[in-house]
């Protein structure tokens, strides 16, 4: 950043009178601040990093304090970046307005497979932290385990199942595997079945994975009982909402059995609860459902494969929820490594389940070749339907289709401003954008003006609290 760049970021901060998601405010007019260790381990762990802004005086209504000593202050913030893991290299930036010194230093995101960045005095749990609004909070652990399994590429789909053995796996679906993965491979056709086991990650040590219990399992649900799918068909846009004759649920089914077994079953399951048309084409009579099968196969098919397999997510089954006006698909665990939402598609992923993946493509049940979201976008807008949602919130993944065009979002900023000139929920903003998913209207439409200070939180301490209400900053 140049000292002009700086001075006009200054200028900003005036007018919004706000930190946000990647900009912190110092005062430092009398010392350097202590401890700054949650602020520098946040914005290292973001993808964008962040900006700390010193001589300011944040409690004070942003008054221009300036600094203390523009040279001591630097050395002293890089003595705080170098006890951080890894060690933090800001770029400072020093500039001088109405005769005070304010200093700028710009915190870069690091690699995700050096994530996260902590603190050493208190450790990886304790020392790691997340940007949250404009608060640093604690990363979970699941959190700090995601990175982990990505740097040090945990293959969690095959680890040990130790309670299982070669009983718990049904012969015939083995055999046909092995018959198939011989096929193309003579080396491979040379060595025994165990060999190829060990090999094939189907078992290690002699002991089965949990790729080959949920792929080749008699009941892979007696081994891990919320590795399924959930499915569920609600009268209403909301859980919770109920039909005419008082049911919360048109449908509830458990979903279980190997990969292969609960992709089918979870297809029959949204053909079975979706409206079917019959329309002519070519004078041949053919049923068009309300979403296309080939787009909800490929979002229940990632979540089966992709989803995390590790001990913090065994507990939690895949969500197949079905709304009056959409279809949802959520699995446990964020998108994995590097990968963005706005890169679905476009870029070759991290694979976080490569055995598991592997298996459904030798099957015929996959192509891997990182087809599944483009085929997605292709059916739906085939379909005349909009475009499908994809929601990352860290420890889980969402896929929503909608069933019909909806109105535009009132997604403007004058029109959100003006609505919360009166404090509101983050229901009521969902309401008055039109939206029917409350996170994603909050996380795509209203925290950006949070982040350019134009709309401001009730506790700014607690950006998660239910109580929370958002309302524009008043001039």
């Amino acid at each position: 950043m140049t000292e002009f760049e700086f001075l006009q970021l200054l200028d900003k901060i005036q007018a919004q009178r706000a930190e946000s998601g990647r900009l912190e405010i110092k005062a430092a007019h009398s010392g350097t601040p202590e401890k700054m260790y949650d602020t520098l381990s946040s914005f290292s762990n973001r993808d964008d990093g962040g900006i700390i802004v010193f001589g300011l005086d944040e409690r004070n209504d942003f008054d221009e304090v300036g600094v203390y000593d523009a040279q001591d202050l630097q050395k002293k913030v890089v003595e705080q970046c170098d006890q951080m893991e890894p060690k933090v290299r800001p770029l400072f930036t020093v500039a001088t307005k109405d005769g005070k010194t304010f200093v700028a230093a710009e915190i870069p995101g690091i690699d995700v497979s050096e994530r996260p960045c902590y603190y050493r005095g208190t450790g990886r749990m304790k020392g790691s932290y997340v940007r949250v609004g404009d608060a640093d909070e604690h990363m979970t652990e699941y959190e700090i385990y995601s990175y982990e399994a990505f740097r040090k590429k945990y293959q969690d789909d095959v680890r040990k199942v130790d309670r299982a053995t070669m009983s718990a796996l049904d012969a015939a679906l083995l055999h046909e595997y092995l018959l198939v993965i011989k096929r193309d491979r003579p080396n491979l056709a040379a060595l025994s079945e165990e060999q190829i086991c060990e090999l094939m990650s189907v078992t290690k040590d002699g002991v089965p994975t949990l790729f080959a219990v949920m792929m080749f399992g008699s009941y892979p649900q007696a081994y891990f009982p919320q590795l399924c799918v959930t499915a569920i068909s609600v009268p209403g846009e909301k859980i919770g909402e109920v039909g005419a004759e008082g049911d919360r649920f048109l449908d509830n089914k458990r979903i279980e059995g190997t990969l292969p077994q609960m992709l089918d079953d979870a297809l029959a399951f949204a053909r079975k609860n979706m409206k079917v048309k019959t329309i002519i084409v070519d004078g041949k009579r053919v049923d068009k459902t309300e979403y296309p099968m080939t787009a909800v196969r490929e979002a229940v098919l990632n979540a089966l494969v992709h989803r995390d397999y590790s001990v913090h997510t065994e507990g939690k089954p895949i969500q197949l929820v079905m709304y009056s006006d959409r279809l949802e698909v959520i699995s446990p665990g964020g998108l994995y490594g590097r990968l963005r939402v706005d890169q679905l598609g476009k870029v070759q992923p991290d694979t976080r389940n490569p055995a598991l993946a592997v298996a459904m493509e030798n099957l015929k049940q996959t192509e891997n070749r990182y087809s599944g979201i483009p085929t997605i976008y292709r059916e739906m807008q085939a379909a005349g339907l909009p475009a499908p949602e994809f929601e990352d919130r860290h420890d889980a993944f969402c896929v929503r289709f909608f069933n019909r065009a909806e109105v535009k979002p009132k997604s403007d900023a004058s029109g959100l401003l003006e609505f919360c000139e009166i404090p509101r929920t983050r229901q009521e903003i969902a309401d008055f954008l039109g939206i029917k998913t409350v996170s994603f209207a909050i996380k795509t439409y209203l925290m950006p003006l949070v982040e350019q200070g134009l709309i401001l939180l009730s506790f700014p301490d607690k950006p998660q609290s239910r109580n929370q209400r958002f309302m524009t900053k008043r001039n």
